[in-house]
């Protein structure tokens, strides 16, 4: 396994803990969610290279990483490669319409050491802002807000909630990812109709379900089935949509995939197949969280401690250098499923079959994928294996 590999299978690993701790929080146990764990990783890896000691320990220990080289080293290659544009110079879109965008703002008293503003520059592609937090907290939210806004198309908006920035602010970093695209095969709109989606609670909500007769990329397990859908594009990118067959088994599914290291590959479909009843409702998920919590209950603690964070590669203040500490890392995500494509990310992958002079096998018999009760997706550039955004669909009307 090389390097790169070996990076993003930590990456996975990583993303799918975050995924189930968030999912069993008690305040997101009843609500639809979408977010990106490398968004999140990327973060903590810009946070991990202005760190020492036992703040960077601790940070390389979470992303499973081995040095803050590393970091770099993979941020850089994603960055470029799975998240770059792909639109042509001419204007024509190869693939998935990105926008992935790392912020860093600096109270303007404040330089940053050469070597931390270097490698936030080159190898997370940030822009760095120089602010008056001192006296113009909330100009600068508004600043920043309208940055992240604008990079994403005017579906992030508010990163930043009010109160989360005030006179003693020194630095701020942000990031927000958006992806859009098209199914390589669109859905009929004229054959989605409402049907019974069904709850947690037990109770049940019509909701637009839209179907297809064409074969698809399924695979039946015990307990449960995974779909993959393709998208439009240059790059490889596909949704996953794993569906338990107990009504109220998600919980139990999310325990599967997070707690085996090689689920994602050895469950992903690998041929289309029949399908006989065949259901995916429509959905559109907004969701932000203040990630500080999340982080320290999955043990990343000393970035926060008031008492000196062990952020000391930062700024060049010496004295500023050592009570510096992270005391908000904002995140946001958006996604829309529906006839045309997900409104998050998109791609395209070949499909080729060839022949032989094997004996004709009968045809499997059609499966099912009703996604009639909460399911799990994904979406996933698949030739590096990066998960971009997870997300859990609890109820699709709301």
């Amino acid at each position: 396994m090389n390097l790169l590999s070996e990076s993003i299978t930590n990456l996975t690993e990583v993303s799918l803990s975050i995924a189930k701790h968030l999912f069993s929080k008690q305040e997101y146990k009843e609500k639809n969610i979408v977010f990106s764990p490398l968004s999140l990783q990327i973060v903590l890896s810009i946070i991990a290279v202005g760190s020492e000691g036992s703040t960077q320990h601790q940070l390389l220990e979470f992303l499973r990483s081995d040095s803050t080289d590393q970091l770099k080293t993979l941020c850089s290659q994603l960055v470029s490669c799975v998240l770059a544009d792909n639109t042509h110079p001419s204007g024509f879109l190869f693939g998935p319409l990105v926008s992935f965008v790392n912020g860093v703002w600096v109270q303007r008293s404040l330089s940053l050491q050469p070597c931390f503003k270097e490698s936030v520059a080159t190898d997370f592609k940030a822009a760095i802002a120089s602010v008056d937090f001192l006296t113009k907290a909330s100009k600068v939210t508004k600043e920043v807000n309208l940055w992240v806004e604008k990079k994403t198309k005017g579906l992030i908006k508010n990163l930043l909630p009010p109160g989360s920035v005030d006179r003693f602010t020194n630095l701020i970093f942000a990031n927000a990812l958006y992806f859009k695209g098209a199914w390589m095969t669109e859905f009929d709109i004229s054959e989605t109709k409402d049907y019974n989606f069904y709850l947690l609670s037990g109770s049940s909500v019509k909701v637009p379900f839209m179907t297809s007769k064409q074969k698809q990329f399924i695979n039946a397990f015990d307990g449960f089935k995974v779909l993959q859908l393709f998208y439009k594009g240059r790059h490889s990118f596909s949704i996953y949509f794993y569906l338990p067959d107990a009504k109220d088994g998600l919980s139990a599914l999310i325990e599967k995939v997070a707690s085996e290291p090689e689920f994602l590959e050895r469950t992903r479909p690998r041929e289309k197949v029949p399908v006989g009843d065949f259901k995916i409702p429509r959905f559109n998920i907004s969701f932000g969280l203040e990630a500080s919590s999340m982080l320290k209950d999955l043990g990343v603690v000393l970035p926060f401690s008031e008492v000196g964070g062990g952020l000391t590669k930062m700024v060049e203040d010496s004295l500023i250098s050592e009570e510096l500490y992270v005391s908000c890392i904002c995140h946001k995500s958006f996604i829309e499923v529906n006839e045309k494509g997900t409104e998050a990310t998109a791609a395209t992958l070949a499909v080729l079959s060839g022949g032989g002079c094997e004996p004709i096998k009968p045809p499997p018999p059609p499966i099912d994928f009703v996604a009639d009760h909460p399911f799990m997706f994904l979406i996933r550039e698949d030739r590096s294996g990066t998960i971009l955004f997870i997300g859990q669909v609890l109820n699709p009307k709301v």
